[in-house]
């Protein structure tokens, strides 16, 4: 059976041609010269049509607003017109590929060396490791909270939403940052920095950000790998923002803890799945403990703030997130004093403090608010407090009984303290 395999050039002209423009020097993909003898529309940035020899006979169209340049392409392609499409590097990653399928066109792409791939090059740095966001024309958060969470992150910026903003939100957290400004052209420039001098800087566009969490010497496995700041001993793999192969709801031997201060598994569990971390949220964990909450969000790529006002725990809390190989950024205070100025959360895990630290966290307005109450009598408080700030709330008690052994081979049923969960859900 003949191997199936995409071939180097199709066999007659497509309709639609994508062509990317290598951002490791600034070259065209091969291929591009034939695609424009056949085009009678060319379509790109205004850099990139200065860059390729389009014929004096072709139609150019100059990429501002995207919508209108779509439909004329459509149009093109119905009347059976060839069109060209320049795009930087590979236009398949976070690029205008999506955009025409998603207008119903099947383009032919011609890839080139992607403006992430060049970065990482730039650095001399391997990117397997690495997750690729996008704050180019939509929300800064979700990109800034993956850079939080993960040990590697690459960022496609764009204009108010680049390397300053990024490296304003990320104070508090130990990052180098890697700018790569103009990638192959003659203004390429490549600068290494820190969160508190990227925000203090004006960036050129276009700029691609690193955002990394090692030792300057990059050796995850040398003698910093779990006693440096920044996360150098985080989890790193192939699947970054992947569910760890370890599980989560871990058992309570899994943390170091006092006086069995820790939210039990079974509580943890449910309390996880109510806050629902993934890559680009960040999670407040408050009242910590010893931070088993906020560290199984981090496992499930949630950035994390623990806020504990014991010194001793937030040393464990420390501990045991280097242990589990995330990040959690540890605020030490008495909340609700110790939440000023933390950066805006999607969701909030309340193991402590009382009913203040409750309308603290529900005047921040965070999409979704965990809160565990042992004392009964707390509850209904808990639930008009709330209510009344727009929340809508459902509870739960959750009490578990273990198996535990009995001399002569027997096994009994040993019951945990029965804990209520509330989850406030923002209307």
């Amino acid at each position: 059976m003949r191997n199936a395999s995409l071939p180097a050039e199709p066999a007659a002209p497509a309709a639609l041609t994508v062509v990317g423009i290598d951002a490791a020097d600034g070259s065209p993909r091969p291929g591009l010269a034939e695609a424009l003898n056949e085009a009678g529309l060319v379509v790109g940035a205004a850099r990139h049509l200065a860059a390729v020899p389009v014929p004096a006979c072709c139609a150019t169209v100059t990429l501002g607003p995207l919508a209108p340049a779509l439909e004329r392409i459509a149009c093109a392609v119905t009347d059976g017109v060839a069109v060209v499409v320049l795009a930087s590097g590979d236009p398949g990653l976070f690029g205008i590929v999506r955009r025409l399928r998603a207008a119903g066109l099947t383009p032919r792409v011609l890839p080139a060396v992607s403006s992430v791939a060049a970065a990482f090059a730039r650095a001399g740095r391997s990117w397997d490791d690495t997750a690729v966001v996008s704050a180019h024309g939509r929300d800064l958060r979700p990109a800034l909270n993956a850079c939080r969470a993960l040990p590697a992150v690459a960022v496609l910026t764009a204009p108010d939403a680049g390397a300053a903003e990024i490296g304003a939100g990320l104070l508090g957290w130990s990052r180098r940052l890697v700018v790569a400004e103009h990638l192959g052209s003659d203004a390429e420039r490549v600068v290494e920095t820190t969160p508190a001098d990227a925000a203090a800087q004006t960036w050129s566009d276009p700029h691609v950000l690193l955002c990394l969490a090692e030792p300057a010497h990059d050796d995850p496995t040398g003698p910093d790998a779990t006693t440096a700041g920044g996360g150098a001993g985080m989890r790193r793999d192939n699947q970054p923002a992947a569910a760890p192969a370890g599980g989560w709801a871990l058992p309570e031997s899994a943390y170091a803890h006092r006086a069995s201060m820790i939210t039990k598994s079974e509580v943890r569990a449910l309390a996880v799945a109510r806050l629902r971390p993934r890559l680009g949220r960040l999670v407040w964990d408050i009242g910590a403990g010893s931070g088993s909450v906020g560290i199984e969000c981090g496992l499930l790529g949630a950035a994390v703030v623990a806020v504990e006002r014991e010194p001793d725990a937030a040393a464990s809390i420390r501990s045991n997130a280097q242990a589990h190989r995330v990040d959690v950024r540890v605020v030490i205070g008495a909340a609700p004093a110790a939440l000023a100025g933390l950066p805006e959360p999607d969701a909030v895990f309340v193991g402590g403090g009382g009913p203040g630290v409750l309308a603290a966290v529900a005047e921040r307005r965070p999409a979704r608010i965990v809160a565990t109450l042992a004392a009964v009598d707390r509850v209904g408080p808990a639930v008009t407090l709330l209510r009344t700030a727009g929340y809508a709330v459902d509870g739960v008690q959750i009490s578990a009984a273990r198996l535990a052994d009995l001399p002569g081979g027997s096994i009994r049923l040993a019951a945990t303290n029965p804990v209520v969960v509330l989850t406030g859900e923002r209307q």
